[in-house]
């Protein structure tokens, strides 16, 4: 690099000294936005590593988790708007940050064609259960059905952003799986749509039944019948699996919508409920 990014580098570490704000400002030029980008990942990293050792996964994250996880994904949302920045960005990345970032990308670009602009009041949100109570729950899910725990995640994180979205779609499908009611009918098992337990459960049985784990592309494509879907899914998935605290990362991420007056953040830090 030039003598001018050496100088500029300890101001740039200077500023990670604590978790970025909710409004952070982002850079723009792919050198600062991989730089930031690698450390915004350790510092999580580091943040979610003392919150598991120390804390309690089954209460919500500490603020530093979330802010640094927000920060993150305003990151990624950026670099997913532009597929030349992206590949700037991605070719200065280098070690488990570089891998985690290409799945991520990959899964954001294929769920940017699958949505269009709604009006903010038909938004409706709520909390997510813990990282620890959703977990628990797909693993028992994975026992009884043998479909991966992230793979559940990825399709959970997708539908509802771990539940923090309530609306239901247009096709009238509901809860945190998103179910249209006929398949819940069919595979629900005589749950509750909206109990997240239950919601897992119908997943792992819809998914097995339809050709999960020997084939997932093929029982999520029966799941919602678009392969940016299942291609999203299984990027998310394959981030999950490769680093385990990528799960409580993308938990930790806050829910955001495309209105026909732009992006909005709908909730988080600083978002009044």
């Amino acid at each position: 690099g030039t003598g001018a990014e050496r100088t500029d580098a300890p101001q740039a570490h200077a500023r990670e000294a604590g978790p970025p704000a909710p409004d952070a400002p982002l850079p723009q030029g792919p050198d600062g936005l991989a730089e930031r980008l690698q450390q915004t990942h350790d510092s999580l990293h580091a943040a979610i590593k003392r919150w598991l050792d120390e804390g309690d996964r089954q209460a919500r994250p500490p603020r530093e988790v979330t802010l640094y996880a927000l920060y993150q994904q305003r990151i990624y949302m950026l670099l997913a708007s532009s597929e030349r920045r992206a590949h700037r960005v991605l070719s200065r990345l280098r070690g488990p940050v570089a891998a985690q970032a290409r799945d991520t990308l990959a899964a954001r670009r294929e769920l940017g064609g699958l949505t269009s602009p709604v009006p903010r009041r038909f938004f409706e949100t709520g909390p997510a259960r813990s990282a620890g109570e959703l977990l628990g729950y797909y693993r028992e899910a994975e026992r009884r059905f043998g479909v991966s725990w992230q793979v559940l995640a990825a399709v959970n994180l997708i539908e509802s952003a771990f539940g923090r979205m309530r609306n239901e779609s247009i096709a009238g499908a509901g809860g945190p799986m998103q179910f249209i009611p006929s398949t819940w009918e069919a595979y629900g098992m005589g749950g509750d749509v909206r109990d997240p337990h239950d919601a897992i459960m119908g997943a792992a049985n819809y998914l097995h039944a339809s050709g999960a784990p020997e084939n997932y592309a093929r029982a999520l494509y029966a799941y919602n019948p678009s392969s940016s879907y299942v291609d999203a899914v299984l990027s998310y998935a394959r981030a999950m699996r490769r680093d385990p605290y990528a799960y409580f990362a993308f938990h930790s991420w806050q829910v955001f919508v495309h209105t026909p007056s732009g992006v909005r953040r709908l909730t988080g830090p600083g978002i009044r409920p």
